[in-house]
């Protein structure tokens, strides 16, 4: 009877998870044969395959700067994400493993800084920028997102989930602070690395509010202000729209699928228990 029962339910998870898999990627899979279909069978429910082409991916990538705003894309994404794997993993290991005057109170500032809305700083940080000449510049896009308050609070929470017998062992061995961090604790750090390239890489990829505040030369728009304004002079033709989305969408699901294994135990010993 339990075994009866245990099935069933198994199979109403089962039922549930593929109708939430189905409502989730219909959106992406109409976009994706949107994207293909010709200019005049656009807001036809049905066009047949024989007359699908990839007519809307060569249109804007030759009549519009796609490729550089994909290039300003990878390189502010690229920056911002390294960056943030080196301040936020050594900031959280300090906040771990390190004593220090005034430790407990600093990560009590970082837990406020946490709370605050990012879009209330952005105008003092604008004008901060503007004074250094950033404006139009990749140092306005990336060098502000270097850290992330939250971040430092994951990379904390994971590394005192490590035994302290490990570092004790570090310790007879004669290793410094910064030995058991490069030969103990960044070995045992896959997860959490992975976790921050993800979330960073994907914070800076999708981030559309403050590039479209900072970059007003079109040479210098990212992926999402790109197709933004294109999508305001085109927005009849959601082939060609719809087309740059699933380009802008490919780098993001590449980055998520290399990692995901990685992430996932990450977001299972940082805390989240």
């Amino acid at each position: 009877m339990k075994a009866a029962t245990s099935k069933s339910r198994r199979s109403w998870l089962y039922g549930v998870a593929l109708l939430y898999v189905f409502v989730t990627l219909t959106p992406f899979v109409w976009s994706v044969y949107t994207s293909f279909k010709p200019t005049s069978g656009v807001y036809q429910n049905w066009v047949p395959l024989s007359r699908l082409s990839v007519h809307s991916y060569t249109y804007i990538l030759t009549e519009f700067p796609f490729l550089r705003w994909f290039i300003n894309s990878v390189v502010v994404a690229a920056i911002v994400t390294i960056g943030n794997l080196v301040v936020n993993t050594l900031a959280g290991y300090a906040f771990a493993r390190l004593k220090f005057p005034g430790r407990g109170f600093l990560f009590f500032v970082f837990l406020g800084i946490m709370m605050i809305p990012g879009q209330v700083v952005m105008v003092p940080i604008y004008i901060l920028l503007v004074h250094l000449g950033w404006v139009n510049t990749y140092q306005g896009l990336t060098i502000p997102f270097l850290m992330s308050p939250f971040m430092i609070f994951l990379a904390r929470q994971f590394f005192l989930g490590i035994p302290k017998e490990l570092e004790e062992a570090g310790r007879i061995d004669g290793l410094s602070y910064w030995g058991l961090f490069v030969r103990i604790f960044l070995p045992l750090s896959r997860p959490l690395l992975a976790t921050e390239t993800i979330f960073a890489f994907q914070g800076n990829w999708n981030s559309f509010l403050w590039p479209v505040i900072l970059e007003q030369r079109s040479n210098m728009y990212t992926l999402p202000v790109g197709l933004t304004s294109f999508y305001n002079q085109y927005n009849q033709y959601w082939n060609n729209v719809l087309a740059g989305v699933i380009l802008l969408t490919i780098p993001m699901v590449i980055v998520f699928i290399v990692f995901q294994r990685h992430f996932i135990r990450g977001i299972s010993t940082t805390g989240f228990r």
